[in-house]
This record gives C-alpha cells, sequence and structure tokens, in this order.
C-alpha cells in the first residue's frame, strides 16, 4: 500500500481551507481599495470647484508595497511649504542630525579690569534659530568670561542672523541689544522669563557701532563659542510652524538651492523633471514638485533616520499634538504631515496609519481660490481614508518620536514668525 498520492491531496487541501480563509479578507481589502479610489474621485470634483481644474489637483497615495491612489501623480506642481521636505532631507545628509551650528565670539582688542579695549567679534556659523534667549545666554558667558563694557564696535563677520533676521547689520543690532538687558524690549523681556529661573541679565554695554566685515580682523582672539540646538530640533520647530526664514537659512548654508535640489534628488532617485526648486521655503510659484516625488522625499526621511532609532515624527508634526500650522485642522489623529500654502495654492503631504496597508505615504497639491476649502476637503479625505482603510489607536512604534514630551519653549517667538 502505497502513500505518495495522499501527500498532494493534503497540500490542495491546506491551499483550499487557506485561499477560503483569505478569500474574504482580500475581498474586503479590495473593496476598500475601490471605495478609496471612489473617494479620491469626489476629492478631485470637489477641489476642482472652487476656481481650478482636476488637471491642477495632484495625488499620490503609497503604502510600502504599492501605489494606492494617485491623479496627476507624476506631475510637477507648485509644492508651497512641502518645499521645506527637499530642505529637511538635504539638510539631514549634508550634516546629520546631531549637527550644531556654531556662533563663534571673540575681541580684537585687550581685556582689563572687565573692560574690552577694542572690538567685540561675532564670527556666524549660520545657526538659523539663534534667538533673543541665545543673546541673553551668551551675554552672561561673556561676563563670566571677564566682559562688562566694549569700549569699540560690534564686529559682524560670516553668517550671523538673529530672530530670523537675514540681514547681518539688523541681526548685529538685536544682539547688541540682547547683550544688555538695561536696552530689552519688551520681546526679549517675554523671552527671558522662558528661561530657567535665577538666569542672570546681563549687562555688557558696547559703546561703538555695530559693522559687518568680511574677514575677522587682524589681532582676533577667540573667547566663547556657543552652539545651536541641534539640527533634529532645528528641524522640527522649522516644520512646525513652517518657518520660511529658517529654511532659507540652512539652503544658503548648503550652497543654495541647487546644492539642496541636487541632494534630494540624490537620496530619492526621482527624476530631476519632478523636482525644480528656486529656494528652500516654498515661498513663489517656482517650486514645482509631483506628489509622488513628495512621497519619495518623506520616505528618504524616515528610512534615513530610522538608522538612528529615531523618525519621521522627529521632524515634522504630528496631528493632534505639535500645534502650529496643524493646529485647528482636522487630519487624523497621529498622522505625520507637512502643510504648504500659498495665495491659491494648498499642499499637505506625510504619512496617515491603516489597518488594511498599514503606513500610507501622501501627497495632496491642490489649487484654487479658496484655501480654507482646500484645507477643508484634505481633511475630509484623509478622514475617509482612515475610516475606509480601518483606523488605528496609535502610530506604529516606528513612527513615534523619540522624545514624546519635547517642549517648544520658544514657542512665542517662532509663532511671530
Amino acid at each position: 500500500m502505497t502513500k505518495g498520492p495522499r501527500f498532494p491531496a493534503l497540500v490542495t487541501l491546506c491551499f483550499l481551507l487557506l485561499s477560503l480563509v483569505l478569500a474574504p479578507a482580500t475581498g474586503l481589502t479590495q473593496e476598500r481599495d475601490r471605495a478609496a479610489q471612489q473617494a479620491m474621485q469626489q476629492y478631485i470634483a470637489n477641489t476642482a470647484r472652487h476656481g481650478s481644474t482636476p488637471a491642477a489637483q495632484g495625488v499620490w497615495m503609497q503604502s510600502a508595497k504599492s501605489v494606492l491612489l494617485h491623479h496627476r501623480g507624476n506631475a510637477a506642481m507648485t509644492a508651497a511649504s512641502l518645499t521645506k521636505v527637499a530642505t529637511t532631507l538635504a539638510a539631514l545628509r549634508t550634516w546629520g542630525h546631531m549637527h550644531r551650528f556654531p556662533t563663534l565670539v571673540g575681541a580684537a582688542g585687550a581685556i582689563r579690569d572687565g573692560v574690552l579695549h577694542g572690538d567685540l567679534v561675532v564670527h556666524g556659523g549660520d545657526d538659523p534659530f539663534f534667538v533673543w534667549e541665545d543673546a541673553i545666554i551668551l551675554g552672561n558667558t561673556l561676563e563670566q568670561a571677564g566682559i562688562r563694557r566694549v569700549d569699540g564696535r560690534l564686529l559682524i563677520v560670516g553668517n550671523f542672523y538673529m530672530n530670523f533676521i537675514l540681514e547681518p547689520a539688523r541681526a548685529g543690532g538685536l544682539l547688541k541689544q540682547g547683550l544688555n538687558a538695561g536696552d530689552w524690549p519688551r520681546e526679549a523681556e517675554t523671552q527671558y522669563h522662558t528661561l530657567p529661573r535665577h538666569t542672570a541679565r546681563p549687562q555688557i554695554v558696547i559703546s561703538g557701532p555695530v559693522q559687518v566685515a568680511k574677514a575677522l580682523p587682524a589681532g582676533h582672539t577667540a573667547i566663547v563659542r556657543h552652539d545651536s540646538l541641534t539640527l533634529l530640533d532645528i528641524l522640527k520647530r522649522m516644520n512646525v510652524y513652517s518657518n520660511n526664514a529658517m529654511a532659507d537659512m540652512l539652503t544658503t548654508a548648503m550652497g543654495g538651492s541647487n546644492n539642496m535640489r541636487q541632494a534630494a534628488i540624490q537620496a530619492t532617485g526621482v527624476d530631476p523633471s519632478e523636482m525644480r526648486l528656486s529656494n528652500g521655503s516654498g515661498l513663489g510659484d517656482s517650486n514645482r514638485i509631483s506628489p509622488r516625488s513628495v512621497c519619495a522625499l518623506f520616505i528618504a526621511i524616515h528610512q534615513l533616520l530610522q538608522l538612528n532609532g529615531l523618525s519621521v515624527s522627529d521632524v515634522f508634526p504630528i496631528s493632534g499634538r505639535d500645534g502650529g500650522t496643524v493646529e485647528g485642522r482636522e487630519i487624523p489623529t497621529h498622522a505625520v504631515v507637512k502643510t504648504g500654502t500659498l495665495n491659491s495654492v494648498s499642499t499637505l503631504g506625510g504619512v496617515i496609519f491603516t489597518r488594511a496597508h498599514g503606513p500610507v505615504w501622501f501627497a495632496l497639491l491642490n489649487r484654487g481660490n479658496s484655501r480654507a476649502a482646500l484645507r477643508a476637503q484634505q481633511d475630509a479625505l484623509l478622514q475617509d481614508l482612515t475610516r475606509t482603510w480601518g483606523s488605528v489607536e496609535d502610530a506604529p512604534s516606528a513612527f513615534r518620536p523619540s522624545n514624546f514630551e519635547v517642549e517648544f519653549e520658544r514657542d512665542a517667538i517662532l509663532a511671530q514668525h
């Protein structure tokens, strides 16, 4: 009696049973995807009614395995502040997430009895987030180094920015104020109270004017190095508040928009024709990115950060938690997103989390007369899709921020810009 024929029969039976188990799930997923397709078509029609056409709307949605939805997905469209996604990726590749931008302070003259007989020299190092608090801390450090008064000038060399002011002479004027509590404006006083209790109030009086120099003066002696926040923290704040000045400062530090664009293209492998950028902030109609390239940028950022135990949520706002430009929106909770806004443009990209497809990367690029209406349509589509594909209680662990309790201690000044 042979047993040979029984094994194939058993295998066939197992496959039959397995197909019966999987068929309902597969059928349900296909049904959900058909409903999602219909929701997208309705979304295109709705957004086009607000003073535009279907050809001016772009959609791309993909899971880890496949493209789920798309409409003009490879067409380069006005990206607005989704440009900052490219800036973020290029910055991370250029410096790494732990990089700090230095501001170096030195003296061109002798220091005697607390007086610098000469010029105080500030050598800017591209810090895009040097604000009142930094000036106060720097002033206290200089006093500890023995300087209480400067009888010369305040010389600014290199890329020194303060309070998102790009002009070095104006930034130097703010620094001069910040170093002397007796000259603080109301805004500086307000920001002082965000610092730890008992922080000293510096009182460094600079007698001479603020001047910009092309190079460090002869006889210059280094005194103090003041480091910025980490690039990771800077990018998170830049993206939560969509700060244009910070994005353009970082782009300048990378050697300009062309260098930034090339770094982003090399990191993603996208077609260069689908990413045309003239600055790092997204201001203006000339910055154009295709919806599928936006998703490629987000995915590349997430994969790069994962190498260090971080995630895309460490550099972009989380809906329901971070405020900023997502405050007041009806975007699904836990989604990690970046918004973009121009006069007739509203864009949104990032990742939502579903049961049917896991993380779904998306990009919505819309044009029309009513930005409020476009935003409402974007939010409604994402809510509809999370219901269709199944919502989740929390983001997967790989997408949670490394420090859930991070605080934006400088919200006030960021929100003003």
